[in-house]
């Protein structure tokens, strides 16, 4: 199902992403209301040589158990913005420069892969009603434009990814030239969650 603030795939394989944040402004990234898909199968991507933007970054915080869990994601997403990207309805991206790993932006994220997974939800908005820029503003971290992709029940970094990149209000925030850092968290669902993992990746430009 997609819900357009977004939902991708099937039950068990969903994503969401955010409207993105400039501060002080808030700006829709896309339309509400919602309609169903099906996620394709993830296409193996090999993976480019390692550059300063794709080594081992620090700061990693809970992966789901996935190893080289930062630097296959900075590979995946970097490689997709060196390439121009073609995000359907949101529209054609040119290159865009690298982004770096960020260990507030991480922070931020694994504390709302950990509340989703603690209380058996899925949505951008915590429990305690807060959003995602209130949870990057509560790390210290100083933006000027932010942004959240959030996904459940993908298995690894490759098939998030894929899901990610083919959703269009996703690909368009992995594209976004206004973003120069991320933080990523996979935190592991249970027996009594509805999904198996919980993932978030948060976007943003320092000021």
């Amino acid at each position: 199902m997609i819900h357009n603030d977004n939902l991708f795939a099937q039950r068990r394989l969903r994503t969401l992403w955010a409207f993105v944040a400039a501060a002080p402004l808030v700006a829709g990234c896309g339309g509400g209301g919602s309609s169903d898909a099906t996620a394709a199968a993830p296409t193996p991507v090999q993976a480019p040589a390692s550059s300063p933007a794709t080594a081992p970054a620090t700061g990693e915080l809970s992966t789901c158990g996935l190893s080289n869990f930062s630097t296959r994601i900075l590979q995946r997403i970097n490689q997709l913005r060196a390439s121009g990207a073609n995000c359907g309805s949101s529209g054609q991206f040119a290159p865009a420069p690298a982004v770096a790993w960020n260990a507030l932006l991480t922070q931020a994220a694994d504390g709302h892969s950990q509340d989703m997974a603690a209380q058996n939800y899925f949505d951008h908005t915590s429990r305690d009603g807060r959003t995602f820029s209130q949870r990057i503003d509560a790390t210290g971290y100083a933006w000027s434009t932010a942004g959240e992709n959030i996904a459940a029940g993908y298995a690894s970094v490759d098939a998030v990814m894929d899901g990610w990149t083919r959703s269009p209000g996703h690909c368009a925030n992995l594209m976004n030239q206004n973003f120069t850092e991320i933080g990523v968290a996979c935190v592991p669902g249970n027996s009594s969650t509805m999904y198996s993992n919980y993932w978030t990746m948060d976007l943003a430009r320092p000021l």
